[in-house]
């Protein structure tokens, strides 16, 4: 406990010396990060405790010592709770002239969370941009940031503040957050937590004697016994008298502060509980909005003394607050009803302002009972300038009540429906289910369908069973007014049926999407009317064509409609795929829709990886697991991170990705998909090939096409049968090679693709006898060479070469060996290399190993994307805005990345610029 000045906003400050007993390791643990953060490596803590546990005074401590710093504040309230963004229009209020100074699109983000411009805002592209502010007033001094009662901070404001948090280990940036309660499985996940204890009693005698001297030995033993170590239990007791308890009572200090201050409270008279009571409703603080209000209740200058006399009240300058937040609970919640009404009606008449709407339409509502059309519009349309602003779970919150107010049951069914949206968009999804059944209970089908977005079918297709969620999607896309919503659930119900692998559900979907209108987007109808060619039997090598996707097409129906990467590098279409994913990707990152480009980038990076662009497809690939980890947007992660381990596998080795694979299992994305399961068999699988382990790698696969399993997949069976007969065959298991063998020649014959035909060609060479092999092997290196499949070409020649040495033709073998090796060592394929080393050796190629000496440190995805944007000429500040990150980490990365290299300057890097894209 102690006292400190509190001073709200930008700039210098006096701050009063605070003392504090018993908290020697908390004091320590924010010191370490004020210092940490004065030489250049900032980070964030989250104070969390039980109430009057001493977190404010913590946070006063550190104000106190950050002498030197920028600091900014913000407090959470109750009320504004219901305000989206509040609480970060709070903080960088004092900052918000240096918002033109953003990169455009995270300029227009932050003004939009704001109120202060007009469109959108997308969560990720708002914490980048609030991130970017942050670090480019830290490049004049170093910035300390103050979270107070973060528990009560808007939904949307806590998000951006955390994604923040999570990435200030290169700002001299210090974040410190007060949460009463453990934080750790909320918005703050993954953000430092440290719990404040009661104190021991050596402190909280110590404290007693110094704060309370006044007590007698008796009192204060008393006062001990009750507070249990609680600050401000020991600083109320301390002034009470019937505050000891039974010998052996464990009752905790909360409830009987809880019960000390209703016994206080209702002491006093009528008047000054309506002004504490109207304080505690108002909760922000705004001493003209509380003397306004307490005009209309006819509340004096007196009552106001009595008030202060009776130390309930802070006042400073245009502020007003009680002396403890746990005050303000105590003192709503044992108000009566119509007490309650009172105030808030008060409160809505003195917000007559502008910028004020919102807060009226929440009092009125707290107000309000009975069903009130009045009402219910005004908090409609409050949550109608959230969800244009991006406040998604404001939006939410605002729609339920309003709802509940709505006399018209259609109506109110309507607005549960937009609620249930606006919950499932801000992550969610139990509410959503909750709203969405209200919704449905009280409007039509139709309605509830077409104003919720299908979310009765996407919520199962998330979370679900896929084969529930293709028959609630389709049976929305037929009765939704939308023709592009009718598209995009028809759509996903595609995907749906290509997850479980049914093609009795592929055809229902197919026969919805043909029945359905047309959408006026000439790119999406194109799209339409080309699924059959992109996704299933009418597919031919060359595909059909679409058009460039470009400004205008709607992002949302192309993004569902593209086909999964799989299926179009199955059929041989993955430049048609890459030109139409990258489109839309660029697209995607233009109109700052993040959440689709983490599922685009995932895709994209598999048509890249498979066409031997590693660097690009593992570059894409990480930025897409970035944004869906920062999205929480688990099906993507998961896709994203099959994808990952394959690659982590093959170059790293196989130990690499076991922890991802397990991870990819275990997702509940996972549980209903075929289509994630097979593919991550498929990769370990390949992984165990490549370390030698044929056998493992033979069970593996073999659960791709085991009838019923939970890995069973057509399009995956086709993709992973060379793998398949290669590991049966080193497993001495020619037998398990023939339905595989048969199936990728039937495959072959159905698609034509280049690339099935060389795998055909060359699981019959590894089956077949000496001299027909022969035969087939160049046919095989044609036809992925054809396909334009370098790693797929090298695996072929090592195959072939292995035949070539143990035929004894040791110089012919040597010449594909040695192009294997070339491509192994290119793409950086470990194992693999190690393997083409090991036949060259035994081909009699000598002092191959020296060559294989370990070079520098391999850059990471990040800092060999900064590496090549850097090398084309682009800037610190423009790489940070498209990367999504400040311009100091650019500059972090890029001092690894000289290092690394072995260069000092970026002329020497523009130099290495071909041997990045490589």
């Amino acid at each position: 406990m102690g006292l400190i000045c509190k001073n709200v906003g930008y700039g210098s400050r006096r701050v009063t010396s605070i003392v504090l007993y018993g908290r020697d390791r908390e004091t320590a643990e924010l010191d370490r990060l004020l210092d940490a953060t004065q030489r250049g490596r900032g980070d964030a803590c989250v104070l969390w405790g039980d109430p009057g546990i001493g977190k404010t005074a913590l946070l006063r401590y550190i104000e106190g010592r950050a002498e030197g710093l920028a600091v900014l504040s913000s407090r959470g309230t109750r009320s504004e709770s219901a305000m989206a963004f509040a609480a970060l229009h709070e903080l960088l209020w004092p900052v918000l002239d240096r918002v033109d100074a953003l990169p455009a699109p995270q300029a227009a983000a932050l003004r939009a969370a704001l109120g202060l411009g007009e469109g959108r805002t997308d969560g990720l592209l708002l914490g980048a941009a609030t991130l970017t502010l942050l670090s480019e007033l830290a490049r004049r001094r170093p910035v300390l940031i103050l979270v107070d009662d973060a528990q009560w901070i808007d939904p949307e404001s806590a998000s951006c503040l955390a994604f923040v948090a999570r990435r200030l280990r290169t700002e001299p940036i210090a974040l410190v957050a007060a949460h009463q309660g453990d934080p750790a499985d909320g918005r703050w996940s993954g953000v430092q937590g440290l719990r404040v204890e009661p104190l021991d009693e050596a402190a909280a005698r110590e404290y007693l004697r110094a704060e309370h001297a006044e007590l007698t030995e008796p009192a204060a033993k008393a006062v001990l016994r009750s507070a249990h170590g609680n600050p401000l239990a020991l600083h109320e007791f301390s002034g009470m008298t019937d505050v000891d308890p039974a010998e052996g009572d464990t009752l905790s200090p909360g409830p009987r502060l809880r019960q000390a201050f209703l016994a206080t409270v209702a002491s006093l008279p009528r008047a000054v509980r309506t002004l504490l009571l109207l304080i505690a409703a108002e909760d922000r603080g705004d001493l003209g909005t509380v003397s306004t209000a307490a005009t209309a209740l006819e509340i004096g200058a007196e009552t106001w003394d009595q008030a202060i006399a009776g130390r309930f009240l802070d006042l400073s300058g245009t502020r007003v607050s009680l002396r403890h937040p746990l005050i303000r609970g105590v003192i709503y919640e044992a108000a009566l009803l119509p007490e309650r009404q009172a105030v808030h009606r008060a409160l809505a008449a003195s917000l007559t302002g502008r910028d004020d709407t919102d807060r009226r339409a929440w009092h009125l509502a707290e107000a309000t009972l009975e069903p009130d059309a009045e009402v219910a519009d005004l908090l409609h349309h409050s949550a109608q300038r959230a969800l244009a602003r991006g406040g998604c779970a404001t939006a939410s919150r605002a729609l339920r009540r309003s709802a509940e107010l709505t006399p018209d049951a259609a109506q109110a069914g309507g607005r549960y429906a937009v609620a249930a949206r606006a919950a499932w968009e801000s992550g969610e999804p139990e509410c959503a289910r909750d709203l969405l059944t209200r919704a449905r209970s009280r409007a039509p089908e139709a309605v509830v369908a077409t104003l919720s977005r299908g979310l009765r079918g996407l919520l199962e297709f998330v979370h679900g069973e896929q084969a529930r969620a293709h028959g609630l999607l389709l049976a929305d896309a037929v009765i939704v007014e939308d023709p592009r919503l009718a598209v995009q659930l028809a759509g996903l119900a595609l995907r749906a049926a290509w997850n479980i692998d049914s093609p009795e559900h592929w055809a229902r979907a197919l026969g919805v999407l043909d029945g359905l209108p047309a959408t006026g987007d000439e790119q999406v109808d194109l799209l339409v009317k080309s699924v059959r060619h992109w996704w299933f039997e009418e597919a031919s090598p060359g595909g059909q064509a679409t058009s460039e996707v470009t400004q205008g097409n709607d992002l949302d129906l192309i993004t569902w409609l593209l086909p999964p990467a799989p299926i179009a590098v199955a059929w041989g279409l993955e430049e048609q795929a890459r030109v139409c994913y990258q489109g839309a990707a660029d697209r995607s990152k233009e109109t700052g829709m993040l959440s689709a480009r983490a599922f685009l980038l995932a895709q994209l990076g598999t048509v890249e990886l498979v066409s031997g662009q590693w660097a690009e497809g593992r570059l894409n690939v990480s930025e897409g697991l970035r944004l869906g980890e920062d999205m929480g947007a688990e099906s993507v992660v998961a896709q994203a991170m099959t994808v990952v381990g394959w690659l982590r596998s093959t170059t790293e080795g196989e130990t690499a990705a076991e922890g991802l694979i397990r991870d990819v299992r275990r997702s509940r994305s996972s549980r209903s998909s075929r289509a994630l399961m097979s593919s991550s068999y498929w990769h370990q699988g390949v992984a165990a090939l490549g370390a030698g382990r044929a056998e493992d790698a033979s069970d593996l696969l073999d659960r791709l096409i085991t009838p019923g399993g939970e890995a069973a997949h057509s399009t995956f069976a086709v993709l992973a049968a060379a793998d398949a007969v290669e590991a049966a065959v080193r497993a001495g298991r020619p037998d398990g090679a023939s339905e595989w063998v048969r199936l990728i020649e039937e495959w072959a014959e159905r698609s034509g693709a280049a690339w099935a035909r060389g795998a055909a060609f060359r699981c019959r060479a590894l089956t077949a006898g000496r001299a027909e092999a022969e035969a087939l092997y160049p046919l095989a290196l044609a036809g992925y060479a054809e396909a334009g499949r370098p790693f797929d070409h090298a695996r072929t020649e090592l195959l072939y070469g292995e035949w070539l040495r143990r035929a004894r033709r040791r110089a012919q073998a040597r010449g594909h060996l040695r192009a294997a090796r070339e491509t192994f060592a290119r793409l950086g394929a470990r194992d693999w290399l190690a393997r083409a080393t090991t036949e060259l050796e035994l081909a009699g190629e000598a002092g191959i190993q020296a060559e294989q000496a370990s070079g520098p440190a391999p850059l990471t995805p990040q800092e060999t994307r900064i590496a090549r944007l850097t090398a084309q000429g682009l800037t610190n500040r423009e790489i940070a805005a498209s990367l999504f990150i400040s311009p100091r980490t650019v500059g972090h990365h890029l001092s690894s990345v000289f290092l690394k290299l072995g260069i000092t300057s970026r002329a020497e890097l523009r130099e290495l610029a071909a041997t990045l894209s490589e």
